[in-house]
C-alpha cells in the first residue's frame, strides 16, 4: 500500500468517524483539512530542549464513554469532564439568563456555531502553525466550551476539571474555548489531572478570546500521571485594554511539554503570567512562556520559578517579543531554576525580541543549587536536612506563589508541591 493510498485511508476514516459522532459540517471540514496538513510542518520548538523520540500523536479518532466516577468537590459554576464523558456540569439559572454558556465544545459547534466557528483556533493557535496544533484540530475528542456577554462580571469563578481517563489508551485531545466579552469579568480555575496508570497521550489546548475592557484570571493546576506523555499549551488573545493574568502550576509526574502564549493584540492590553514547577525523578519538562506586544503601550510580565529533583530536566524559555508598532510597551521576565541534585539539569534562557525603538524591557534568568549555608543554618537549628530541603525550596517558589490572588489556589499548590517533594525524597 502506497503513502497516497494510506493518507486516502486515514482522511476517510476520519471523516467517517466525525460524522458517525455528529459533528456539523464546518467541523468536519476544518478536521480534515488539519489532517492534509499535518505532514508538511513542523513540530514546535523548545529551545534547548529534545523531544524528538516522544510519542505525541496517535491519529486514530475513537469514541469511548468513560465509566470512572471520580470524588470532585462540587462548584457553584463547573464542568467535569472525565475522558470524552461530561461528568458533571453546573451553571446557575440567573446565569444563563444573562446569557452565560457553559457546556462541552461539541455540544458548542452545534448549538452556537458562529461563536465555536469564528474563534476555534483562529485567533489564538493557528491550526496549520505547527504540527501538533493541527494534529489537536484534526482529532480532537474532548472539550469545554465558555461564553461570557458583554458587561457581565462572574461572582463564582468557573470550575473545570479534565480527567483523563488513563484505565484505557485512548488519547485525550481536549480543547477548552472561552469567549470573555467586552467590559465582562471572571476567574477561571483549571485543573488536570489523571485515572489510571496506563500508558497514554493527551494533548490539551485552552484558548482565551478577551475582548475590550475584559478581565481574564486563569488559574491552572497540572497534576497529570507518570505515565501520561503531555502536550500543553494555555493561549490568550487580549483586545483593547484587556486584562488576562495566568498563574499556572506545572506538577505533571509524566514528561511534558508546554507552549504558553499571550497576545497583547489591543491598545493598553496587559498580560501576567506566573508559573511554578517540580520535576522529579527521570522527568523531562520543557516550556516556552511567552508574551507578544503588538498593539501599543502594552504591558507583559513573566515571573517563573522551577525545582528541579533526582535527575529530572527542566527548560524555561521566557520570551518577550515587542513587534514594530507597539510602542510605548513593556516586557519583563524573570526565569529562575533551583537544582536539587548534581544529576539534575536545568536551563533557563531569556529571550528578548524588540522591533520598536520606544519600549521599556528587561529579564532576569538564573539556575543554581541549593545553598549549603542556608541549609546548615537550618540543620543546626534541629531540621533534618530533608525537612531542610524542603524549607528551602518552599522559600524558593514563594516569590511566585504569594503573588497568585486566590487563597484557596495557593494552598492547593502547596499542598501539591509538599506532596511531590515527598514522594521524591522517599
Amino acid at each position: 500500500m502506497d503513502i497516497v493510498e494510506t493518507d486516502t485511508l486515514r482522511l476517510a476514516a476520519l471523516k467517517l468517524a466525525a460524522e458517525q459522532h455528529g459533528d456539523p459540517t464546518w467541523l468536519i471540514d476544518k478536521r480534515v483539512a488539519a489532517a492534509v496538513r499535518i505532514k508538511n510542518l513542523l513540530m514546535p520548538r523548545i529551545q534547548r530542549f529534545n523531544y524528538r523520540n516522544w510519542e505525541l500523536m496517535q491519529m486514530n479518532l475513537r469514541w469511548q464513554m468513560s465509566t470512572l466516577m471520580p470524588e470532585v468537590p462540587t462548584g457553584t459554576v463547573q464542568i467535569v469532564q472525565v475522558g470524552q464523558t461530561t461528568l458533571r456540569m453546573n451553571l446557575p439559572e440567573e446565569l444563563q439568563q444573562q446569557g452565560v454558556i457553559l457546556t462541552d465544545i461539541f455540544t458548542a459547534a452545534q448549538k452556537y456555531p458562529a461563536l465555536v466557528k469564528a474563534n476555534l483556533m483562529t485567533k489564538t493557535t493557528p491550526n496549520d502553525e505547527h504540527r501538533l496544533a493541527s494534529y489537536h484540530l484534526a482529532y480532537l475528542n474532548a472539550g469545554i466550551f465558555f461564553y461570557i456577554p458583554d458587561d457581565v462580571a462572574l461572582d463564582d469563578p468557573i470550575d473545570i476539571q479534565v480527567i483523563q481517563d488513563s484505565t484505557r489508551e485512548t488519547p485525550l485531545i481536549s480543547h477548552i474555548l472561552g469567549v470573555v466579552g467586552k467590559n465582562s469579568h471572571v476567574v477561571v480555575n483549571e485543573h488536570l489531572t489523571t485515572v489510571g496508570t496506563r500508558k497514554s497521550v493527551m494533548n490539551c489546548i485552552t484558548e482565551i478570546i478577551a475582548q475590550e475592557n475584559s478581565q481574564v484570571t486563569v488559574t491552572a493546576i497540572d497534576e497529570l500521571g507518570a505515565d501520561t506523555t503531555a502536550y500543553i499549551e494555555r493561549h490568550a488573545y487580549a483586545s483593547d485594554h484587556a486584562i488576562v493574568d495566568w498563574a499556572m502550576g506545572l506538577m505533571n509526574k509524566g514528561h511534558t511539554i508546554a507552549n504558553f502564549d499571550t497576545d497583547l493584540n489591543g491598545v493598553g492590553a496587559q498580560a501576567d503570567t506566573k508559573i511554578v514547577a517540580v520535576t522529579a525523578n527521570d522527568q523531562r519538562m520543557g516550556v516556552n512562556t511567552k508574551i507578544t506586544n503588538r498593539g501599543q503601550h502594552t504591558t507583559g510580565h513573566i515571573l517563573q520559578h522551577g525545582v528541579i529533583l533526582g535527575t529530572s530536566e527542566l527548560v524555561y524559555n521566557g520570551i518577550g517579543d515587542i513587534i514594530h508598532g507597539a510602542s510605548g510597551s513593556k516586557a519583563e521576565q524573570e526565569n529562575r531554576l533551583l537544582m536539587m541534585s548534581d544529576e539534575a539539569h536545568g536551563n533557563a534562557n531569556p529571550i528578548l525580541l524588540i522591533d520598536e525603538n520606544d519600549v521599556l524591557a528587561g529579564h532576569a534568568a538564573s539556575v543554581g543549587q541549593v545553598d549549603e549555608k542556608q541549609l546548615y543554618y537550618l540543620m543546626s537549628r534541629g531540621l533534618q536536612r530533608k525537612s531542610a530541603e524542603r524549607l528551602v525550596i518552599r522559600g524558593f517558589l514563594g516569590a511566585v506563589l504569594s503573588a497568585i490572588p486566590n487563597q484557596k489556589i495557593r494552598q492547593q499548590l502547596v499542598g501539591i508541591i509538599e506532596r511531590k517533594l515527598q514522594n521524591d525524597q522517599s
